[in-house]
């Protein structure tokens, strides 16, 4: 009975709304791991945007109240349900999705959601994994179908996802070109893997990328802000180019003839459709980038589980992400 009684610190929220309705409670109960389930104590939770929508009421996913936000952990195995035979108590892991919520000191899981973490690696790594890179990947690889040789536009490059596909674009042999708002994102995009950099708060970046590429134009663009870029994208494609959504807050006016010349795609991602198969191959050629060394997550904000609030602010409002937001705990 004793196990049963271990308390710990969370975030719950018990209704939908601003980040105010974010509760740290210090009385929640330690889950406790069933059948293929594995119970992590985490040191680390990424912060991620889509976290926020859900926490709002906007999102399609909406979680049964009261719940715990937060899906990338990195932490140590604490305890392993039955038939989790891949993991022992005391393994470094990370996790792409939990069940019982990240934002907490113990996170439960699937153990088939959960992988090792290399040494090389620290928590606020590989807390930075998880929707970010298997994001990229999925959007690059299984959507856009990316060739080596071709080019890719990463719209807003310098956040979690966005520096995630620049790395993986580059180890796939695209020619990679980003974009950022500030000084330090645009040097921190050029140090992880594109070619060349231009800021999206000039009036006219538009025309420096197309006088940049020429006459080939670009053949996928990832896509962090639709709401604002979109009909910018269709300018900026090739023949046959695809438009990748990502990220989107609103909505926004195009031509499609825009995309009728080209024949080009404008295609939406969400990480959630993919099937556990798609999750295993993504985690085995991420697996092979930490191993490797082109998979290096940037850690960017970094706050204590009791600034959450201020957390969820600040990925919505903040003055340009620059690597990934995450809680320490």
């Amino acid at each position: 009975m004793a196990t049963r009684q271990k308390l710990m610190r969370a975030v719950r929220v018990f209704e939908f709304g601003g980040p105010e309705v974010l509760k740290l409670q210090s009385d929640i109960a330690v889950p406790i791991p069933k059948d293929h389930q594995v119970l992590i104590k985490v040191h680390a939770c990424g912060v991620n945007p889509v976290e926020t929508y859900i926490r709002s009421g906007t999102h399609s996913i909406k979680p049964l109240l009261p719940y715990t936000p937060g899906s990338d952990v990195a932490g140590v195995i604490e305890a392993v349900g039955d038939n989790a035979s891949a993991f022992k108590k005391g393994d470094r892991v990370f996790t792409s999705s939990t069940i019982s919520g990240g934002y907490a000191e113990y996170a439960l899981a699937a153990d088939h959601t959960v992988y090792k973490l290399p040494e090389k690696l620290d928590f606020k790594q590989g807390a930075a994994i998880g929707i970010p890179y298997f994001t990229a990947y999925r959007a690059l690889i299984h959507s856009a179908r990316v060739k080596a040789g071709e080019s890719v536009l990463v719209h807003g490059a310098s956040g979690g996802v966005g520096l995630a596909a620049c790395q993986i674009a580059r180890a796939y042999g695209l020619k990679v070109l980003g974009t950022a708002g500030t000084e330090e994102g645009q040097k921190i995009v050029l140090q992880n893997g594109a070619h060349e950099v231009f800021n999206h708060r000039e009036v006219n970046y538009i025309d420096k990328i197309k006088k940049y590429v020429g006459e080939k134009r670009i053949d996928v663009i990832i896509e962090m802000l639709a709401n604002v870029n979109l009909s910018k994208d269709l300018s900026l494609l090739s023949h046959g180019g695809r438009v990748i959504v990502v990220g989107n807050r609103g909505t926004i006016e195009i031509n499609p003839r825009d995309t009728m010349a080209k024949e080009s795609s404008i295609i939406g991602v969400t990480l959630f459709s993919s099937t556990k198969e798609e999750f295993q191959q993504y985690a085995a050629a991420l697996q092979a980038g930490m191993e490797i060394g082109w998979l290096k997550p940037v850690i960017g904000s970094q706050y204590p589980l009791e600034k959450v609030a201020e957390a969820h602010k600040d990925i919505i409002h903040g003055s340009g992400a620059t690597g990934k937001m995450i809680l320490l705990l």
